[in-house]
């Protein structure tokens, strides 16, 4: 730009008024940046979060769905829009106060359907249709007794493949005004039969619902069941002939007692017999996908059963006449896939690969297994689709949030924009990867997030935040956690510890029936080598997580004192009293054994409440009510016991919430309160936090 204006001037008066012109576009440039701000929390409501991109099958435009948050009504709706290939246009298609999702395209390019429970007769989630050639949507299915799992449109359009639930009782269905959480009149005892009774948001299981197999003809409204039986089916996929239908079912004799499951194949009419195309003792699963001549189907091979909480899917694929054994392809890629679609040509299978601290698209070729990465950067793509030969991608990095991409060889084409504008006015607080040594020299991975405005030299409060699963991994995707503490001048540590993803399956398997070992002497190696940097203040350092996260945290603080502010949230501490109370018994029967059989073990992992005596952290729990993955009794046992011994303590209980949060103005309320807590003992700030109930005395 300088060069260019001082090509119009004489050689005299380019030397006079060079300096002068750096002066002013550097101030200029300067201003473009100061104009951006630190996130605040107002922004957790703008945010648009999208899901399921799909290409139109002339490939001229992609949907998706994306969700706002409703402030009035305290909830998050979901609309359906599209965006042109071009990425030029977005087109907002659907509107109103109801969420629409799960957008599909009929193969023949006259409609575009999505699930809804808009207005819907009768009562609950139905299909709707837009057709595209105009006009208002309009309702496809009108089922009474039965909820929708997925649907999927046939080859040639004329039918639609569903997973259907028969509802155990038509009037369940919540009526006009109410929620599903909204108390009945005449409630019904809950008769239970079952190994696996609970899980969390379905609540308490009963023997007499079961998810099957359906096909509904367009043109007449008719409705054909495919399979029975006391066995659930899920990931249908129609054969590209439209003559057969792949899924995956348990039928072990009691599917409560295993973690199997295998892929079928049967004929696309009522009566059909089933044909079992695999039989490994462990979970066979989906997303499947056929190769386009129908001889082949991919699927997911995972761990065997008792390594459920540390399950890594390989990729396999099966002749789809039963006449073949399965191969796995992915043995020598000690990574997990998943979203296997087969190439056009037949010769490759693309998939998601989660690998240290990032999940990239991949080729996994049929011929030897081999994997190709296809995007060389840190990114996290979170989803994949793919028809006509085009793929569409949702990814997110450490400065955007997910969006919809096309992937083009080995790189990706960002098409949407939805959350851009928010994006450009805010400042990004750098991720940046660390690698550091265990106590038992086990290499752990990382990631660190300075506060904005860092300075060399100078130390900052230090919180470590522990990812949930174990079997997770944090990544390079857009965190507003992350964001939001450095903006408030936290340095922000996320370890991947010994039981995290993407380091491959013994890495993973390492923490199998001894919890809170390994991953504290990870987290804390992690720590010593932040203050190691220059970074962190060791006099000023917090922890706090989620689920394993709020696990690890209650495990840790009873470890190391050092930290001077704790949060655990939906976490547990004495293992004991969780068997029979959340929904992970079969794991805890197949790693730990009945407690029964096994106290020391159970003892062992409890250690964090039976040496509770030894935590002098003052500590936040929290959790929701309806919560039945980790109930709220893990953080009220554990509150229970340091009012006892006078440490400094709170419990919060969000009413109505499961394990995963969906009112926003509970997880506003949730920040709010991260903030306070880290700032009251970390910083010796006190705020004001948000008008929920509190239970306080001594």
């Amino acid at each position: 730009m300088v060069k260019t204006l001082l090509n119009f001037l004489p050689m005299k008066n380019r030397v006079l008024l060079l300096p002068c012109l750096v002066l002013v576009l550097s101030s200029f440039f300067l201003a473009q940046t100061a104009t951006k701000r630190p996130i605040k929390l107002d922004d957790l409501a703008r945010f648009h979060a999208l899901r399921d991109p799909h290409s139109s099958p002339d490939g001229k435009w992609v949907a998706y769905s994306y969700s706002v948050e409703d402030t009035d009504a305290d909830k998050r709706v979901s609309h359906i829009a599209m965006v042109s290939w071009d990425g030029k246009q977005t087109v907002q298609l659907t509107y109103g106060e109801e969420s629409d999702s799960s957008p599909r395209w009929s193969p023949d390019g006259k409609y575009l359907s999505f699930t809804s429970s808009r207005k819907a007769k009768p009562a609950g989630s139905q299909i709707w249709v837009l057709d595209r050639r105009g006009g208002e949507a309009h309702q496809l299915t009108h089922f009474k007794n039965f909820n929708i799992g997925g649907y999927e449109w046939s080859p040639d359009s004329s039918k639609v493949l569903l997973i259907l639930t028969e509802k155990e009782d038509a009037a369940e269905e919540p009526k006009p005004g109410e929620t599903a959480t909204t108390p009945q009149k005449n409630p019904k005892p809950i008769v239970i039969d079952r190994y696996h009774y609970k899980q969390d948001v379905q609540g308490y299981l009963t023997g007499n619902r079961h998810s099957h197999l359906y096909v509904y003809d367009v043109a007449s409204g008719k409705l054909e069941q495919i399979t029975t039986g006391n066995y659930d089916e899920r990931d249908g996929v129609w054969s590209p002939d439209g003559t057969r239908i792949a899924f995956t079912s348990n039928e072990d004799k009691d599917p409560d007692r295993s973690r199997n499951s295998d892929v079928f194949v049967v004929e696309a009419h009522a009566g059909a017999p089933l044909h079992r195309l695999t039989t490994w003792a462990g979970p066979d699963s989906g997303p499947l996908s056929w190769s386009p001549d129908g001889k082949w189907i991919a699927y997911l091979q995972g761990s065997e059963g008792k390594y459920m909480a540390y399950n890594m899917n390989r990729l396999a694929i099966v002749p789809s006449d039963g006449d073949g054994q399965p191969r796995v392809l992915t043995t020598s890629f000690d990574r997990g896939v998943s979203e296997p679609e087969f190439s056009p040509d037949g010769e490759s299978i693309l998939v998601l690969a989660a690998d240290d601290r990032s999940e990239y698209p991949a080729r996994v070729s049929v011929k030897d297994g081999h994997v190709t990465r296809l995007i060389d950067r840190e990114l996290v793509v979170s989803q994949i689709s793919s028809s006509n030969g085009r793929t569409i991608a949702l990814a997110g990095t450490d400065e955007a949030p997910a969006e919809v991409f096309v992937l083009e060889g080995d790189h990706l084409r960002k098409l949407s924009s939805e959350n851009d504008e928010l994006i450009s006015e805010l400042q990004v607080a750098p991720t940046e990867d660390i690698s550091f040594k265990s106590s038992d020299g086990t290499e752990v991975h990382g990631l660190l997030t300075k506060p904005l405005g860092f300075e060399t030299g100078k130390r900052y409060p230090t919180l470590l935040r522990i990812h949930g699963g174990p079997n997770g991994q944090d990544g390079h995707d857009y965190n507003f956690e992350r964001q939001f503490f450095a903006a408030n001048g936290y340095a922000v540590m996320n370890i991947n510890y010994r039981g995290s993803a993407g380091r491959g399956q013994a890495y993973s398997r390492s923490i199998f029936a001894d919890w809170g070992d390994h991953e504290v002497a990870d987290l804390l190696a992690g720590v010593d080598h932040v203050i190691a940097m220059g970074v962190a203040d060791p006099d000023r350092l917090g922890i706090g997580g989620w689920s394993y996260g709020g696990i690890l945290t209650d495990y840790t603080i009873a470890s190391d004192p050092r930290f001077k502010a704790a949060i655990a949230g939906a976490g547990s501490a004495n293992q004991i009293s969780m068997y029979g109370i959340d929904q992970y018994t079969y794991q805890y029967d197949n790693e730990l054994g009945p407690p029964w059989q096994n106290p020391q073990a159970w003892m062992k992992v409890s250690y964090a409440f039976f040496k509770a005596n030894r935590i002098h952290t003052p500590t936040l729990f929290m959790g929701g009510d309806k919560d039945f993955n980790v109930p709220v009794i893990g953080g009220e046992q554990m509150y229970q016991a340091l009012r006892t011994l006078n440490v400094p303590t709170e419990l919060i209980v969000y009413p109505g919430q499961f394990h995963g949060f969906t009112r926003p103005s509970f997880i506003r309320d949730r920040y709010q309160r991260y903030l306070a807590w880290y700032d009251k003992y970390l910083k010796g700030q006190v705020a004001p936090t948000a008008g929920v109930k509190t239970a306080g005395g001594n």
